[in-house]
């Protein structure tokens, strides 16, 4: 993204954002879905997101390489606090009196829609990672971001980056390793996650 869209999104020009998400809104839906594992969520992550990213344009630079590390980090934290707010709806839900449930049929749905068996053990092998593990995995390996740049978009040193990420594919090889015996998670990139990975902007 060249300097003058930067000035004119953090002038506040409409077409100039306009451009901003048309670029950059698949990218953060997808990341959005690697953190929630939800599609539903995900598109309100996404609409959160740039509502966020229109009340804090003056903090994007005017020089500099792609806004997608910007955009991600946002996404991030929108994602940590969808979270905060599920937990605390769930919280206030348990203290109400029972009633009989009932069905709700979008997962059955969707179920027959995705690929169950691989997002199944995708989802199972997410599950054993820490928050920050998955979203420092959900830069790194799905988004493509370099140390660098995640580490931009989560506001944390490089070398936390590194950490997280080596004990996030040490945990993702040992959940994994039964079903692939081949040694898929070893190497720089995975490549049982390799497909869902994103080009570079």
């Amino acid at each position: 993204m060249d300097t003058h869209l930067r000035r004119r999104i953090r002038a506040g020009d409409h077409d100039a954002f306009a451009a901003l998400f048309d670029a950059y809104a698949r990218s953060v839906y997808n990341h959005a879905f690697r953190l929630t594992g939800r599609w539903t969520t995900a598109e309100e992550v996404v609409s959160l997101t740039f509502l966020e990213a229109w009340r804090l344009r003056a903090s994007l630079d005017e020089d500099g390489g792609s806004p997608r590390p910007w955009l991600l980090g946002i996404a991030t934290n929108v994602t940590r606090n969808q979270r905060r707010t599920a937990r605390r709806h769930a919280a206030a839900m348990s203290r109400l009196p029972r009633e009989e449930p009932v069905r709700d049929f979008a997962d059955e749905v969707a179920g027959r829609i995705d690929d169950a068996a691989q997002l199944a053990l995708v989802r199972a092998a997410l599950a054993q990672l820490r928050r920050p593990e998955r979203e420092v995995l959900a830069l790194c390996v799905w988004a493509g971001l370099d140390y660098a740049a995640a580490a931009e978009a989560l506001g944390v040193p490089v070398g936390t980056v590194r950490s997280r990420l080596s004990r996030a594919r040490t945990k993702l090889a040992k959940h994994m390793e039964p079903a692939h015996s081949h040694g898929q998670m070893r190497g720089d990139r995975t490549t049982a996650v390799g497909p869902l990975r994103e080009g570079h902007r």
